[in-house]
């Protein structure tokens, strides 16, 4: 079998296959402890991703959880230390918050619409794959 040819197979796959739809469809990140001493310190700590991309009926609720010592803000709510905050999507759309943990302090979530045609879940298998790559080599500073 030749490389186009096993590309063209794993690429009619990509675009027909069913999009598999996980039990728990929240997608967690968590404000760690020691967060907000080391940004005080001057540290540039960048413990969340500047864009989050959700995907409607995939994993579009955040989940954030606050395990720092103080209280942190996203959008309106405030997080107490040990407390979570669930941000359920039902509207794809790319959505503006601010958030004292993030370094800049605004983060952007980005929803994607389900992937229900083959061209769509061609496209979200492709931005999957770079996404678990990209989350490789960009892990975040400890």
């Amino acid at each position: 079998m030749t490389p186009v040819v096993a590309i063209a197979i794993a690429a009619a796959w990509a675009a027909y296959a069913p999009v598999p739809v996980p039990a728990s469809r929240e997608q967690p990140f968590i404000i760690p402890e020691g967060t907000w001493a080391r940004r005080r310190s001057g540290d540039p700590v960048d413990i969340l991703p500047q864009k989050i991309r959700l995907t409607l009926g995939i994993n579009d609720v955040l989940l954030l959880t606050n395990r720092d010592k103080v209280p942190q803000t996203f959008g309106p709510a405030l997080l107490m230390p040990g407390q979570s905050f669930r941000l359920p999507f039902e509207l794809a759309s790319e959505y503006q918050f601010a958030c004292s943990a993030h370094a800049s302090g605004q983060m952007t979530i980005i929803v994607d619409p389900f992937p229900a045609s083959p061209w769509g879940r061609l496209r979200w298998r492709v931005l999957e794959l770079a996404h678990s790559f990209s989350d490789k080599t960009h892990e975040p500073s400890p």
